[in-house]
Protein backbone atom coordinates (compact mmCIF):
# COMPACT_ATOMS: atom_id res chain seq x y z
CA UNK A 1 0.00 0.00 0.00
CA UNK A 2 2.80 2.37 0.86
CA UNK A 3 4.71 1.86 -2.37
CA UNK A 4 1.74 2.21 -4.71
CA UNK A 5 2.28 5.97 -5.06
CA UNK A 6 5.96 5.63 -5.95
CA UNK A 7 5.37 4.87 -9.63
CA UNK A 8 2.77 7.58 -10.01
CA UNK A 9 4.96 10.20 -8.35
CA UNK A 10 7.99 9.25 -10.44
CA UNK A 11 5.94 9.54 -13.62
CA UNK A 12 4.56 12.92 -12.54
CA UNK A 13 7.97 14.36 -11.70
CA UNK A 14 9.52 12.91 -14.85
CA UNK A 15 6.87 14.73 -16.89
CA UNK A 16 7.71 17.97 -15.06
CA UNK A 17 11.40 17.41 -15.79
CA UNK A 18 10.72 16.88 -19.49
CA UNK A 19 8.57 20.00 -19.59
CA UNK A 20 11.28 22.08 -17.90
CA UNK A 21 13.90 20.58 -20.20
CA UNK A 22 12.06 21.71 -23.33
CA UNK A 23 11.37 25.15 -21.80
CA UNK A 24 15.06 25.68 -21.05
CA UNK A 25 15.97 24.41 -24.50
CA UNK A 26 13.79 27.11 -26.03
CA UNK A 27 15.21 29.69 -23.61
CA UNK A 28 18.76 28.70 -24.58
CA UNK A 29 17.93 28.93 -28.27
CA UNK A 30 16.47 32.41 -27.77
CA UNK A 31 19.50 33.55 -25.77
CA UNK A 32 21.87 32.29 -28.46
CA UNK A 33 19.91 34.14 -31.14
CA UNK A 34 20.01 37.34 -29.07
CA UNK A 35 23.77 37.00 -28.67
CA UNK A 36 24.23 36.49 -32.42
CA UNK A 37 22.03 39.47 -33.24
CA UNK A 38 23.83 41.89 -30.93
CA UNK A 39 26.55 43.81 -32.67
CA UNK A 40 28.51 44.87 -29.58
CA UNK A 41 29.93 43.04 -26.58
CA UNK A 42 27.08 43.03 -24.06
CA UNK A 43 27.82 41.26 -20.79
CA UNK A 44 24.13 40.99 -19.86
CA UNK A 45 23.32 38.98 -22.99
CA UNK A 46 26.35 36.75 -22.54
CA UNK A 47 25.49 36.10 -18.89
CA UNK A 48 21.88 35.32 -19.81
CA UNK A 49 23.07 32.76 -22.39
CA UNK A 50 25.46 31.16 -19.92
CA UNK A 51 22.74 30.87 -17.27
CA UNK A 52 20.34 29.31 -19.77
CA UNK A 53 23.04 26.90 -20.90
CA UNK A 54 23.82 25.89 -17.32
CA UNK A 55 20.15 25.24 -16.56
CA UNK A 56 19.75 23.19 -19.72
CA UNK A 57 22.83 21.06 -19.04
CA UNK A 58 21.75 20.49 -15.42
CA UNK A 59 18.35 19.23 -16.52
CA UNK A 60 19.97 17.04 -19.17
CA UNK A 61 22.21 15.40 -16.56
CA UNK A 62 19.26 14.93 -14.22
CA UNK A 63 17.24 13.27 -16.98
CA UNK A 64 20.12 10.92 -17.70
CA UNK A 65 20.46 10.02 -14.03
CA UNK A 66 16.76 9.31 -13.72
CA UNK A 67 16.79 7.43 -17.05
CA UNK A 68 13.84 9.42 -18.36
CA UNK A 69 12.50 8.36 -21.76
CA UNK A 70 10.79 10.91 -23.99
CA UNK A 71 7.87 9.46 -25.90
Amino acid sequence: MLFSRKGRLKKEFDEQLISQFFDTKQELHTAKEMEEMSDDYDLYIIAKRQIAESKHLFLLREARLREVKIK
